[in-house]
């Protein structure tokens, strides 16, 4: 009988207790990353900017509610267009990274073995 390995780390409990393997829970969860990340980029630009979300609001043509909404991690409405107009008034570009969705450890593998 093999043995099962325990778990330590808080962050590892939580997930496998309210994701696991449901898809759905894990396609939610990579949502809500992605609207949190999009969410952080533009609370980091405009700080890094030194600029107000009034300011900001002013450089891109919208209202400060529609950049404090977008620094709203839960905010669903995050679009594409929207990120692209905030980074050109800051004389930024937006890039787009894909990852695989396979763990680090396994990505390796493939990578070793030419795939």
């Amino acid at each position: 009988m093999e043995k099962q390995v325990r778990k330590t780390n808080g962050v590892d409990i939580l997930h496998h207790r309210y994701v696991g393997d449901d898809a759905a829970r894990k396609a939610s969860l990579e949502e809500e990353r992605a609207n949190a990340q999009v969410a952080r980029t533009i609370y980091g630009l405009r700080k890094e900017a030194g600029l107000t979300q009034k300011a900001l609001a002013d450089l891109v043509g919208t209202t400060q509610s529609v950049i404090s909404r977008l620094e709203d991690a839960d905010y669903e409405g995050h679009s594409f267009s929207m990120l692209n107009r905030i980074a050109k008034s800051l004389k930024k570009r937006v890039t787009i990274h894909v990852e695989s969705d396979l763990p680090k450890r396994l990505r390796r593998k493939q990578v070793q073995a030419g795939f």
